[in-house]
């Protein structure tokens, strides 16, 4: 027999197998126990995190003739027949080659015709969100009244392309992504069982280079295999995945750090010469400096096994460089990796990131109090300002407004990396139809207790983050650094231990937006921009961040806030 990939030798064949989403296998295991079998479900969330692995296990199991405690027992002839792709009763088919509206007329004129084998007839549409409009319409009727015998199984990685006259008619799932622990678990049992020697490390380097998808992490593993069949090597998961050890990223941060521009460069031309990608680089110098912070905050953030990955000076580096440092070191390295995306010659801008690491300086933190010898120059300045605000207050109210509108496409905030997810807009601009003042202030007045309910690891993540906009049914949380935003947003256990704090503060589970703190000024103008300033959209835009100054207002107001507070500049219109 021809040789299979790992991901497909290893495809689940129960809702046990499938890794990292057990409360929606728990939930569709019950629906089977209890006969609450729905007609049709939609699978949705990141590639590789089990949604078709799911859908056939589900088409088996409603049709399995010895189904125990909701899991098929692949031993009979449906389960067989249906491991083997061969029941004409569980259709599969491609929506993003078969998205016409002769195709799905096509499925809805034989789904009325009983199936000629199993119990039900059962259709698995992948990538449905490619289907055009007509095909959609053609659909919307079938899955509104279905046969009684016919399950439609729908499944995709944009759910928000799908129209919401065909979400309403759906059980929706959505898959979260794997975490590396779990990915890390099921690659040592893949190789413990092939008998093949590995090193732990090389496993928890393809565990965190698959970000979350348990395909990928298979496909990556398969890869470093035939690179080297005897033995799966911590060099050999490196030159697979791209990495860069992490004896040369201390190298690295040592020399910029002691502003050594010559040895910094001559590791980047290391780096380089070994075909690493520049943009990788730059990813794993953010997470050294991600894992610098934790370890700062508390140094139980960093397990032991970590350490071993981070080089032998990695806690001497940690007690000795200064947080606002590393801080001004991710900025600078987020707006490099942002160039690289547009440049042919990756080498020259790290050439200039490194230069630019060792030059950067510490800004000394404001002081607390204002010397007696200052008074005179602050008074003059309070004295400009409000003259300068006095000539403001003269101008029309629009004369502020449209240079900020034209302004704002410019100053719309990229993503810190290629690879971190999106903000959700339909949903933040679903909380902000509804969003009032009482609630954002009941979710702020609970935030200290929902970070003691944390565990310490979570309370790091969401230590530099706060509610920036609420509604009954959710609320938007804005990250300081979007490295932080990013991890969080990739962390389903930190996901469901702060809806399960919300729960008990609250009463209630809302749904939970997060957004990078630099986007959320463009993304509350969108919204402005695109729903009339009624009474809905005004409150949404006043609890949000009141106290930071919006594109709209004008520089003298802005500098005014800055340096005595908006509680003290009160701006009148005439």
């Amino acid at each position: 027999m021809s040789y299979q990939a790992l991901y497909r030798v290893w495809r689940p064949q129960r809702f046990d197998e499938i890794v990292g989403q057990r409360v929606i296998t728990k939930t569709l295991k019950n629906a089977l126990i209890t006969d609450q079998i729905s007609h049709a479900y939609l699978f949705s969330g990141p590639r590789g995190t089990g949604k078709t692995s799911t859908a056939k296990i589900l088409a088996k199991a409603v049709n399995c003739q010895h189904l125990k405690d909701g899991e098929p027992c692949n031993e009979c002839e449906t389960c067989v027949a249906i491991n083997q792709g061969a029941l004409n009763d569980v259709i599969e088919i491609d929506a993003a080659s078969n998205n016409g509206v002769e195709e799905i007329r096509n499925i809805r004129d034989k789904a009325k015709y009983a199936p000629t084998e199993a119990a039900y007839k059962v259709y698995i549409i992948d990538e449905v969100h490619m289907l055009s409009t007509g095909a959609f319409n053609a659909l919307l009727k079938t899955l509104e009244e279905p046969p009684s015998h016919v399950i439609f199984i729908l499944a995709t990685t944009e759910p928000h392309k799908i129209p919401a006259t065909i979400l309403s008619r759906l059980q929706r799932f959505d898959f979260k992504r794997i975490s590396a622990t779990d990915i890390e678990e099921q690659l040592t049992k893949i190789l413990e069982s092939k008998q093949v020697q590995f090193d732990d490390r090389a496993v928890k380097i393809i565990a965190k280079s698959a970000e979350g998808g348990m395909r990928d992490a298979l496909s990556i593993l398969d890869q470093a295999l035939s690179y080297d069949p005897e033995q799966l090597t911590y060099d050999s998961a490196l030159q697979v995945t791209g990495s860069v050890a992490r004896d040369e990223l201390q190298r690295y941060f040592e020399a910029v750090l002691s502003g050594d521009v010559s040895s910094g460069l001559q590791v980047v031309e290391a780096t380089l010469a070994d075909g690493k990608d520049a943009s990788q680089f730059i990813e794993d110098l953010v997470d050294y400096c991600q894992n610098l912070l934790l370890y700062q905050q508390n140094e139980a953030l960093v397990t032991a096994d970590e350490l071993g990955l981070l080089g032998d000076n990695f806690q001497k580096i940690a007690q000795e460089v200064d947080r606002r440092k590393i801080y001004q070191f991710v900025e600078i390295m987020n707006e490099v990796q942002q160039q690289l995306r547009f440049t042919y010659h990756p080498d020259l801008y790290l050439d200039i990131l490194t230069v630019r690491l060792a030059d950067a300086e510490v800004q000394p933190q404001p002081a607390e109090s204002v010397p007696p010898a200052g008074y005179q120059q602050l008074e003059e300045q309070v004295a400009q300002l409000q003259q300068q605000l006095q000539s403001l207050q003269q101008r029309p109210v629009t004369a502020s407004v449209t240079p900020a509108k034209q302004t704002t496409p410019a100053k719309r905030a990229i993503p810190n990396s290629p690879k971190a997810p999106q903000p959700d807009m339909n949903g933040i601009f679903g909380i902000l139809d509804a969003a009032t003042k009482s609630a954002l202030e009941q979710y702020r007045s609970n935030w200290g207790a929902l970070l003691q309910l944390l565990s310490v690891t979570q309370r790091a993540v969401l230590h530099v983050a706060r509610p920036v906009a609420a509604s009954d049914t959710g609320v938007v949380i804005a990250f300081d650094y979007g490295f932080l935003y990013q991890k969080a947003g990739s962390d389903e256990q930190l996901m469901t231990a702060l809806e399960q704090g919300l729960e008990q503060l609250l009463g209630q589970v809302p749904k939970v937006f997060f957004v990078p703190k630099e986007e959320w000024p463009t993304l509350r103008q969108e919204y402005l921009q695109q729903h009339p300033r009624g009474t809905q959209s005004e409150t949404a835009d006043q609890q949000s961040e009141q106290s930071e100054p919006t594109a709209e207002e004008p520089k003298n107001v802005r500098r005014a806030k800055e340096l005595f507070g908006d509680e003290l500049v009160n701006v009148e219109d005439d």
